[in-house]
């Protein structure tokens, strides 16, 4: 893991492979330095003065621009102690009186890791004006140092040093992050970063978890790690196996993973603290691998489908991040884990399973089968009357086509509640939008066989599957969906603090709602 600390040194005098600066575009007041419509921002004047204050104009003559996300490298001058100079967009400058916004150096400081792989120490010089600006560079710069390489290479190389490429060539993450312009013995500065370290970790788990190929990622060795980390952290864990999902009548999550060589499984995750009043339940759809079962997917839809189970990634890194920070809130985390494969023993299309709720279901296309395990587990987190609940799950391609790749959705029962939910997301930088969920939609549901079909009008295919989720929710029951279809795994190119892969999406969302609802801001 890539180590973060506060430094007492300043720019010019930090022993470091690079030191990382930030520029922007745009006139402005906040400036160590400009040069046309290049701006240097606060944090970098020893290194501007190295360069005897004409750091802008040569970054402008390399072709620098400010523009978000943009690096570029170049060697230091005899007055810095580190040989390089990384100089990355923050955008456009703020306007006077405001301050670069924690997204913003969030970004940027994500792309100076990653542009910084391979090399043992950074200091980043970004502008710290407040402890959230120096919070939302170490989350950026510690995302952004990640790399899922533990399947290239040999096991000799894992043990080479920091920085050492593995065998194909690929460069480990920057080994550490030295955060410049901060107060290294106050308070508040020193839990913001113990804070970001214990976030990031968790979320570069979740991303392990993503990345991993479903061969050695299935329920059962998904809830090995569940345990394991329940017996780090003082999280209680109960894994409900085939035998007890048979015994209590799960039949949706059964359903769904009797197709598969690999039993499906429910754990439970119960973090508690003695001085809580309130209870959240988060529940994650955890498709180890999603073929789709009988009704296959096509050649190109299924090369990914080992990200299917997100959500759950995302649920188990929430509660462990939360036991970690001890916060005054009680949590339950549902895992639904299963394997949706097609075999002569994989339901099929026609099928009618009875749910965990009692409720029969019949089964008109087993690629909709998030909903199913969704199900069961939303009911028996309900019998547990928690506060609210909320689930996550990469349920629909429509989510996709509404949002795109950087959104996700929130629905929900309770307006108010889905408000919060999307004004926390815009708080932690997570992209989202809330959807509605039209009464009429449910209509299209309706099953003559059974009591709710599982499939209902193909207009609306993200409304519908919110809508089939509530049929599970416990009355009176506050609950929020997130769609987190498009944002959890990045097929494309890296940006700002997202790899390629995994990307630990609504994470940071549940962490700050469960933070949140120990101060008791959410009534």
């Amino acid at each position: 893991m890539t180590a973060l600390t506060l430094s007492t040194s300043g720019a010019a005098t930090l022993r470091a492979d690079a030191i990382v600066v930030g520029v922007a575009k745009g006139a402005g007041s906040k400036a160590a330095s400009k040069s046309g419509d290049l701006v240097v921002a606060p944090g970098a004047e020893a290194v501007d003065k190295a360069f005897d204050g004409k750091l802008a104009s040569v970054l402008e003559t390399l072709g620098a621009s400010g523009a978000e996300g943009e690096v570029t490298k170049l060697p230091a001058p005899s007055g810095l102690k580190a040989p390089v100079v990384v100089a990355v967009g923050l955008g456009s400058v703020p306007e006077k009186d405001e301050m670069y916004s924690a997204e913003a150096l969030r970004r940027a400081a994500g792309a100076a890791a990653r542009a910084l792989s391979g090399s043992k120490k950074a200091g980043f010089a970004l502008p710290v004006e407040a402890v959230e600006d120096a919070e939302a560079i170490a989350e950026g710069a510690l995302l952004g140092a990640y790399a899922f390489t533990e399947y290239q290479g040999t096991k000799a190389d894992k043990t080479e040093k920091p920085g050492k490429a593995a065998g194909n060539g690929a460069k480990q993450p920057l080994a550490e992050v030295a955060l410049l312009g901060t107060k290294p013995r106050d308070k508040a500065f020193k839990a913001a970063t113990e804070r970001a370290l214990a976030l990031t970790e968790e979320i570069k788990r979740a991303r392990d978890l993503i990345n991993m190929p479903p061969n050695d990622l299935y329920p059962e060795s998904f809830a090995a790690v569940a345990t394991a980390a329940g017996k780090e952290h003082g999280i209680k864990v109960q894994v409900f196996d085939e035998k007890a999902l048979v015994k209590g009548g799960f039949g949706g999550i059964l359903g769904v993973g009797q197709g598969s060589a690999h039993g499906p499984r429910l754990v439970k995750l119960a973090y508690t603290h003695p001085k809580a009043e309130k209870t959240l339940a988060f529940v994650g759809k955890g498709i180890t691998y999603d073929s789709g079962g009988i009704s296959l997917k096509p050649a190109g839809h299924n090369e990914t489908m080992k990200c299917d189970m997100s959500g759950a990634a995302a649920v188990f890194a929430a509660v462990v991040t939360a036991a970690r920070l001890g916060l005054k809130v009680n949590i339950t985390g549902w895992l639904a884990l299963a394997e949706n494969m097609p075999s002569g023993n994989a339901v099929r299309p026609g099928d009618v399973l009875r749910m965990y709720s009692g409720k029969t279901v019949e089964v008109l296309n087993t690629d909709a089968e998030g909903r199913l395990v969704l199900g069961d587990a939303l009911t028996r987190a309900s019998e547990e009357n928690p506060d609210a609940i909320v689930d996550v799950a990469t349920l629909t391609g429509a989510m996709v086509l509404a949002l795109g790749n950087r959104t996700f959705g929130i629905m929900g029962n309770d307006e108010s509640f889905r408000t919060a939910i999307h004004e926390i997301a815009e708080e932690v930088g997570e992209q989202s939008w809330p959807m509605p969920m039209p009464a009429e939609l449910r209509k299209g549901m309706e099953s003559s066989t059974a009591d709710i079909a599982n499939m209902g009008e193909r207009m609306g295919g993200g409304l519908v599957a919110g809508l089939f989720l509530q049929e599970f929710v416990g009355e009176d029951i506050a609950w929020a969906h997130l769609d987190i279809a498009g944002p959890a795994y990045n097929d494309g190119s890296p940006f700002g603090y997202t790899p390629k892969g995994g990307t630990g999406s609504a994470v940071r969302t549940l962490v700050r709602l469960a933070e949140h609802t120990a101060a008791g801001d959410l009534g």
